[in-house]
């Protein structure tokens, strides 16, 4: 067997293992809630997988990432994602599968970018991004296109203080911090 085929065998096994990685703890997250939305468990793998197979790949798992998203919202795992899904399904698809691969793309574009000058801060700061990517086009899309519910949900409180504090505040300082502090161990991964 070439080296390049052997190559392209390795990249191909890594990135299904990574894979399978982000759909059971997404599977698994999805009964981790803080607020009225579940835990991201899977955005350090996300990370990591960005950083060692680049930007494309990590769009490929911040995608597999969305689709267990986008299956909970159908199947009403997620209740509050259901109620998304029951307002409008097209719009609420093209978040989950969106969100997902554009947080994936963006730490492996950032880390990418920085880690040649400096490892340590490419892998902060693309552990960073993903987590800011996820949840800042969750939020985007929320004022956009669900206000409505995010009215109903927030019943009566402003809905921008109820949006950042009440309904992702906790959840995104959780992620971001799991991110911040597991940097380290991705860095270890990364070398090895």
């Amino acid at each position: 067997m070439q080296s390049g085929s052997i190559s392209r065998t390795k990249r191909m096994v890594g990135m299904a293992i990574f894979t399978a990685i982000i759909v059971i703890l997404q599977i698994v997250g999805s009964f981790v809630k803080i607020g009225p939305f579940s835990v991201s468990l899977v955005l350090v793998p996300i990370v990591v997988g960005a950083a060692l197979y680049g930007p494309s790949a990590g769009a490929v798992f911040g995608l597999a990432f969305g689709v267990v998203v986008l299956i909970s919202s159908i199947t009403g795992v997620d209740p509050g994602a259901y109620m998304l899904w029951a307002a409008n399904p097209p719009l609420t698809a093209a978040l989950c599968l969106l969100k997902g691969a554009l947080a994936g793309y963006a730490a492996g574009l950032v880390y990418s970018a920085i880690a040649k000058k400096h490892l340590y801060v490419g892998v902060v700061c693309a552990a960073v991004i993903c987590p800011v990517v996820n949840t800042g086009i969750f939020m985007i899309a929320m004022f956009a296109f669900f206000r409505g519910i995010l009215v109903s949900w927030a019943g009566g409180s402003p809905i921008v203080y109820y949006a950042f504090v009440g309904m992702v505040g906790v959840n995104f300082l959780f992620e971001l911090g799991a991110n911040i502090v597991l940097s380290p161990a991705i860095i270890r991964i990364i070398r090895a």
